[in-house]
């Protein structure tokens, strides 16, 4: 997309996040590639963060108040998860930053990197943090200039029906795009198939996950085949005992690689043949999953093809949650039959081009904040009847 007048002259956004997330923290790595392609479109986005763990809430935002003076010209990008704004996810915090931020005269943008209430257990207090949660989710749209939201407007049930202000914007990959694969190797007749495992939940999801991993392993070894199998990412140095255990008596490679820089999980991932999601049922904001998009893999995951659009439109092979014999024949599929990887692989590569490159994501980033979205899936679409969200 050429850039215009608007949009060539130099600006400053301001990337304003809580609480950084431990080991890895994908809402950084998020404004940290977003600030690359942005760049390249004249905007500077610098990172600024509230230290309210450090510093506790007062000073935290005396320090904000002080600060946003100078922010009156640029646009701030509030990052909202409801943890990055409190320790026990009770973020009535993030309300009270941006509370400053407008009375400051500051104009903001809240992207909602979790548009309704975090999953948790079903207890008395879940239920009042659930209800605090919906109701900062709502204060803080209610208090934005523009409402970005990484997931289709149509799933987020509580938008108004006649909302001016609210974009979707994909969420782009933690990693590095790697689209070219090394074609001096004819992996076609190579024996040794690789399979990617990216991240891992934490107990007790990460013993079920396993148990699915380990019985398309076994599926797949029956025919006389040796495949290999990478576990990277989060999660998965954890769970070294327990990826061990299972695979124990099944005829296939293993390696664990645990965490890596994000360059180096790009290198391993567009090296493997499939990547394999089994962490819940596909929705569209899954960062592994969409990690594999942009390094060209055919997918097989938990789902059923609905309300996961634009992430639908890479090579997907879906099955219903849980039926991990289903999960085994449809990843043994894709390893033997070459012309459905091909395919697959294609469609993984025009849907990263067309929805999760961060050049795509920046351009309407700035079409959303300068002007009106052009995007076709970027303004309010009229919500299904009957549709309800999906939670992460």
């Amino acid at each position: 997309m050429a850039m215009n007048d608007g949009i060539a002259r130099s600006q400053t956004w301001i990337a304003l996040l809580g609480r950084r997330d431990m080991p890895t923290d994908g809402v950084e790595d998020y404004c940290t590639f977003l600030g690359r392609a942005l760049a390249l479109r004249g905007v500077d986005l610098k990172q600024v963060r509230v230290p309210w763990v450090q510093k506790g809430w007062v000073r935290a935002f005396l320090q904000l108040q002080r600060e946003c003076t100078d922010w009156r010209e640029h646009w701030v990008i509030f990052q909202y998860t409801a943890f990055a704004w409190s320790r026990r996810g009770f973020s009535l915090g993030a309300v009270a930053a941006l509370a400053i931020l407008r009375r400051r005269g500051v104009r903001c943008a809240v992207v909602f990197h979790e548009p309704w209430r975090h999953p948790g257990r079903s207890s008395w207090i879940g239920a009042i943090r659930g209800a605090c949660q919906d109701w900062v989710v709502r204060k803080l749209y209610g208090c934005s200039s523009k409402a970005i939201f990484l997931d289709p407007l149509e799933l987020i049930a509580w938008l108004p029906d006649r909302d001016t202000k609210t974009v979707f914007i994909p969420i782009g990959a933690n990693i590095p795009e790697c689209l070219v694969r090394d074609t001096s190797v004819d992996r076609s007749n190579c024996l040794t198939k690789t399979v990617a495992v990216f991240c891992l939940s934490d107990r007790p999801n990460r013993h079920r996950e396993l148990a699915d991993i380990s019985h398309a392993a076994r599926f797949i070894a029956k025919d006389g085949s040796k495949p290999r199998f990478i576990f990277i990412g989060r999660g998965t140095e954890e769970a070294r005992e327990e990826i061990e255990s299972v695979f124990r008596g099944i005829r296939a490679e293993v390696s664990n690689i645990g965490l890596q820089s994000a360059e180096q999980v790009s290198r391993i991932l567009v090296e493997c043949d499939v990547m394999l999601c089994v962490r819940g049922i596909l929705y569209p904001r899954r960062g592994s999953a969409i990690a594999g998009i942009c390094c060209g893999l055919p997918i097989v995951a938990y789902g059923d093809g609905s309300n996961i659009f634009p992430i639908s439109e890479a090579g997907l092979l879906l099955v219903p949650y849980r039926d991990h014999d289903a999960l085994a024949d449809s990843l043994a599929r894709i390893l033997d039959d070459r012309d459905l990887w091909r395919q697959m692989h294609e469609r993984s590569i025009q849907a990263q081009r067309k929805h999760f490159s961060w050049n795509h994501i920046a351009d309407m980033f700035v079409e959303s904040l300068n002007g009106d979205p052009r995007s076709a899936y970027g303004m309010r679409r009229k919500k299904p009847r009957g549709s309800t969200h999906i939670e992460s």
